[in-house]
């Protein structure tokens, strides 16, 4: 699908973009201060990467999500597109105090697993008009798919 003529600054929208998403980040952030303690407490699979993996991963991570919504956007996203994207951004900000801080890892395995899925769906719409803003979402899939499983074996172990 071409790009649209943005009616709207284009760098303006992603720097939206980056903003929303940096406040998905921050907040799990601070729902994280003690993630790093409650991570070692935790009887982990011999595959669970180190706690200072997460940050630089995330970081990545969060850019790419941006960017993928940014190119969906310029291309004249559908709402259900944006839709799946908001509702994957909110679970995701759900996850790190599910899992942490409330100690609620089954809850957290339930959120992890509707993320799971709402990735999947944003990038089949994403799919429609933008191969490239589907494809950035594929590195996060990978990583939260990894994150579901390890999620699951910390429950099986603890």
């Amino acid at each position: 699908m071409t790009e649209r003529v943005p009616h709207r600054n284009q760098w303006l929208m992603l720097a939206g973009f980056l903003g929303v998403v940096a406040v998905v980040a921050v907040v799990g952030g601070l729902a994280a201060t003690s993630a790093r303690d409650v991570y070692a407490r935790l009887e982990q699979p011999p595959w669970a990467p180190p706690a200072s993996l997460f940050g630089p991963v995330w970081t990545v991570l969060y850019i790419t999500i941006a960017v993928s919504g940014w190119l969906y956007w310029r291309t004249d996203g559908e709402t259900r597109g944006f839709a799946a994207y908001g509702i994957g951004l909110l679970s995701n900000l759900l996850w790190t105090p599910l899992f942490f801080e409330s100690g609620a890892a089954r809850v957290a395995l339930a959120d992890i697993v509707l993320l799971d899925v709402v990735v999947v769906v944003t990038i089949v719409l994403f799919a429609r008009r933008s191969k490239l803003a589907a494809a950035l979402q594929v590195p996060y899939l990978a990583w939260i798919l990894y994150a579901t499983a390890l999620n699951t074996a910390i429950i099986v172990l603890n």
